[in-house]
Order: C-alpha cells, then sequence, then structure tokens
C-alpha cells in the first residue's frame, strides 16, 4: 500500500513548522478493511494545544489585516497543490475509513477542491462593508478558531471550515477525527507548499475528550465550529459556555424522505435506497426514514430490498465495489445492535440484517438492511444508525407523513419525491429542516448547510459560511470616503 502520509504521520504542524507533540504516546489508525495497523498519530496533550492556539493568536494580527488579494493569492495556490495531491488524498480517505476507490478518489477527495474553488468564488465577490443611512457596517475576522472535523467526510468538512477562516482572515486550530486523521496530515503539507503563513492554519492530533475539549475551553479561541455527534456537540458547547464563544455545530440526523402518491414510484424508492446507503450509510444526511403510502409499504418493501441485493459490499480497492467497511469496530457493534433492537421491536426485516455479508469474514462491513412496516416511536426510526439500514414507514395521507417527517429530534435534511411543483412546495414549507432535496437534485457545494433543532446551529458553505468567521461591527455617524471602502 502506498502511504503518501508517512512523512509527518506523528508530527503536529504548529506555527509553520512541523513539530514532535508534548508525548510519546501515540495512536493506532487502523483499516477497517481488515483491522490492520495502517499509522500511529500523535496523541496531542494540553500543551500541544497552547502552542497551536498562541501560534494562531501571534498571527492574528497580521492575517486579519491581510487584503482581499492576498488571501485569493493563497487559496489560488492552495487549489493547485490540492489538485495535485488528489491521488494521495484518495489513498488516504480509502484507507483510513475503507470508502470504495471510486468515492474516495472522486466524491471524498474531489470535493475539497471544489469547496476551494467555491471559496475563491465567494470571496471574490464578498461585501465586507456597506452604509446604511449614516452607519458603516463592517464584517470583521471574529479571531482564532478552532475546528473540529469528523471521519465519515473528512476532505469536505476540513475544507468547509478552513476555507471560510481563511478568507474572512481568522487563524485557526484544525483538530481531525482520530479514526480518520491521515488526509488531514496531507492536507497539512498542501497549506505549507501554498505558503500559508506561519500560525495562520495549525493541525493538531489527538483525541476529542482530550484535544478537542480543550480547544472548546480555551479562553483565546473566538470560535468553534464542530461537526459529529448530538452528543458529541453538547460536550463542546457546554465546554465552551464559560467563555461565551460562538459555538457552531453540524451534528446528527435522521433525514426523512417523503414519497408522495404522485411520484414515480419505484424510481423514488430505488432512489431512496442509494440516498440512505451512500458512504456506507455513514452520512448524517442520509435518508434513512423512507415514508411511502401506507397501502405501498409492501411494495416498496420488495422495490428496496431489490435495490438492496444489487449494492456490492466489499474490499474498497476493487473494482465494482460500492460499499466498504463501517469505519471501526465500535461503529459495526453499533449498527449491529441497532438492527437487534429494529428486529426485537417488531419491525420486518425484508433484507439483511445481523452480521457481516457472506464471504466477507473479516474487516467491520454491514449487511445492506432493509425494514419495513416500521413506526416512527421505534428505536431504528428514532436513533441516527450511521450504517446502510432504511426503516420505510407508512402514512395515510400528505399532512400525516408531514408529521411524521417533523417527528425528530433532528432536522438536518429531508428529501420529497413529487411531480406536483405545488404539492412540493406546500410540503417543503412545512418541513423543519436545514436542507430539503426535490426529485434527486443534485447538491449545490454553494447551498447553504446545516440543520434544525438536535442537528445543530449555524450553516457551511459559501456566503453563508463566510457570516459564521465574522463579527458585525456598526460604525455610526462616519461614512468613509468611496475610495477608502
Amino acid at each position: 500500500m502506498t502511504r503518501p502520509w508517512n512523512r509527518h504521520q506523528e508530527q503536529l504542524f504548529i506555527d509553520g513548522v512541523w513539530v514532535d507533540p508534548g508525548s510519546d504516546s501515540r495512536i493506532e489508525v487502523r483499516n477497517p478493511a481488515d483491522d490492520s495497523v495502517i499509522a500511529r498519530i500523535a496523541d496531542g496533550g494540553l500543551d500541544d494545544v497552547e502552542l497551536a492556539v498562541a501560534a494562531a493568536r501571534r498571527a492574528l494580527a497580521a492575517w486579519s489585516a491581510s487584503s482581499r488579494d492576498e488571501r485569493l493569492g493563497i487559496l489560488h495556490r492552495m487549489a493547485d497543490a490540492y489538485e495535485r495531491r488528489i491521488p494521495d488524498l484518495g489513498a488516504a480517505v480509502m484507507a483510513e475509513m475503507g470508502a470504495p476507490k471510486r468515492l474516495a478518489y472522486g466524491s471524498q477527495a474531489e470535493i475539497g477542491l471544489i469547496h476551494i474553488r467555491d471559496t475563491i468564488a465567494t470571496l471574490e465577490s464578498f461585501i465586507f462593508e456597506s452604509t446604511e443611512r449614516n452607519t458603516t457596517i463592517r464584517r470583521e475576522p471574529i479571531g482564532v478558531c478552532a475546528l473540529i472535523t469528523p471521519w465519515n467526510w473528512p476532505l469536505h468538512q476540513i475544507m468547509c471550515k478552513v476555507g471560510p477562516a481563511l478568507a474572512t482572515g481568522c487563524t485557526m486550530v484544525l483538530k481531525p477525527s482520530e479514526l480518520a486523521p491521515l488526509d488531514a496530515v496531507i492536507f497539512a503539507e498542501v497549506l505549507e507548499e501554498a505558503g500559508v503563513p506561519a500560525g495562520v492554519f495549525n493541525l493538531l492530533q489527538g483525541t476529542g475528550v482530550r484535544v478537542g475539549q480543550a480547544l472548546a475551553a480555551h479562553p483565546s479561541v473566538d470560535l468553534v465550529s464542530f461537526t459529529g455527534s448530538t452528543r458529541g456537540g453538547v460536550a463542546v458547547a457546554a465546554a465552551a459556555a464559560p467563555t461565551v464563544k460562538r459555538v457552531t455545530q453540524e451534528l446528527g440526523g435522521k433525514s426523512p424522505n417523503l414519497i408522495l402518491e404522485d411520484a414515480d414510484f419505484e424510481r423514488s424508492v430505488r432512489d431512496g435506497v442509494a440516498f440512505c446507503y451512500i458512504n456506507s450509510g455513514q452520512s448524517c444526511d442520509a435518508a434513512t426514514r423512507m415514508l411511502v403510502p401506507a397501502d405501498r409499504v409492501d411494495e416498496a418493501a420488495r422495490i428496496a430490498a431489490d435495490e438492496a441485493r444489487t449494492f456490492v459490499t466489499g474490499d474498497p480497492a476493487a473494482e465494482g465495489t460500492q460499499l466498504g467497511p463501517l469505519v471501526s469496530r465500535a461503529q459495526w457493534e453499533r449498527v449491529q445492535r441497532l438492527i437487534e433492537a429494529g428486529v426485537d421491536e417488531g419491525a420486518e426485516l425484508v433484507e439483511g440484517g445481523l452480521g457481516r455479508p457472506d464471504g466477507l469474514e473479516n474487516g467491520w462491513y454491514a449487511r445492506p438492511t432493509v425494514f419495513a412496516n416500521v413506526r416512527n416511536q421505534m428505536t431504528i426510526a428514532r436513533t441516527e444508525i450511521f450504517g446502510p439500514v432504511l426503516s420505510i414507514i407508512g402514512y395515510r395521507t400528505q399532512e400525516e407523513a408531514v408529521a411524521i417527517a417533523n417527528d425528530t429530534d433532528y432536522g438536518l435534511a429531508a428529501y420529497v419525491q413529487s411531480a406536483d411543483p405545488e404539492r412540493i412546495a406546500t410540503v417543503v414549507r412545512q418541513l423543519k429542516a436545514g436542507q430539503v432535496r426535490v426529485n434527486a437534485a443534485s447538491v449545490d457545494p454553494l447551498s447553504p448547510f446545516g440543520g434544525y433543532k438536535q442537528s445543530g446551529n449555524g450553516r457551511e458553505n459559501g456566503g453563508f459560511g463566510f457570516d459564521e468567521y465574522l463579527e458585525t461591527k456598526a460604525v455610526v455617524g462616519y461614512l468613509p470616503s468611496p475610495s477608502a471602502a
């Protein structure tokens, strides 16, 4: 296996240089396809947090005063360096989280480049200063940012945070998940090659319990941007509360997929299985609850089971693999417990179930699973499973479908399938979700992404993402001349 992360895998990137951590302790990184150890990363501690935050604080004055053109120059060089490293980034994602080759080298790695280019486009036209009556309104960088990212879409989330932080003049400390930290090592090398000034970007490795919590609580950190579980988000918010810093969160989801009675039923069900199984079901916006007319539940179950059987589960490196392993033993065991809960609570298991797929005795592979006749109060309908497990729920009326969709602690995403624009408009207005995807439309990377309720607060992407990293200052009674603006 090519291991492009080897050079700096046990180091941290602080104040523009690669440094050894303060402790000799290391964290093993395992390939979930066979549970082999593929790397050892630094197990960062409190002293490392202090060094990284201090470096970011020192760099803030100069970087926050940098011009738009200076920041655009850095971002353009980042894009060039990132594009050259896509093969290495894809290899890292495939190895550390088990993403199938096509997904790892395609969507997983290439999404970072898309976000860099979208950040450039947003920065080129973003308005940092405007006037209203006798007031000048300035948008100024919030300061030092702690960026805590997950393992399931690692480069997507890294760039959704690093991009706007850089573009708005903030400095930052990135703490990736210890389950998928290797792509972040290569990403830091990209920023180093792009010439990001010392201290503007810092990389820490380590656990969320120690490094993540210390960053959230640090008095010199002005903002925490966290993506992960709702439980983790609560812990971060609690740690940040005493210093009254801004906290933005993109957390869990239990997204409904409303297939209305006038939809192309078979196509919508088959698409719905794909919406649930993308990234082996390990996506916070996965369409895990499929809502169909009650008299068509059995038909939906038959179609969904047939579609689930077409998904090829296996070695991520093999051509044609669509579903790789789950990220870790702990995640696999969690999915098994939740499948068992579905069976115990009376849901109809129509495909998949407990254990590994036939022929896959090693690695953390889960069986593509479909449950039918699920009630919305069952554990599998209320808990984020983070595996390839679909729950089919029947409804009697459109109003009941919306009520079931909204009857959840989460509100990250929702999906609607219908041929009637007026019906779509009515349902979309009623759904409590941060993003609604209609009739399998392609996702726009610049569209705002974030959630209602326990799915978090704040938004990422485009100008909405910039807003999270800016403070608003009203200067009353002073209007700059046009040349000064």
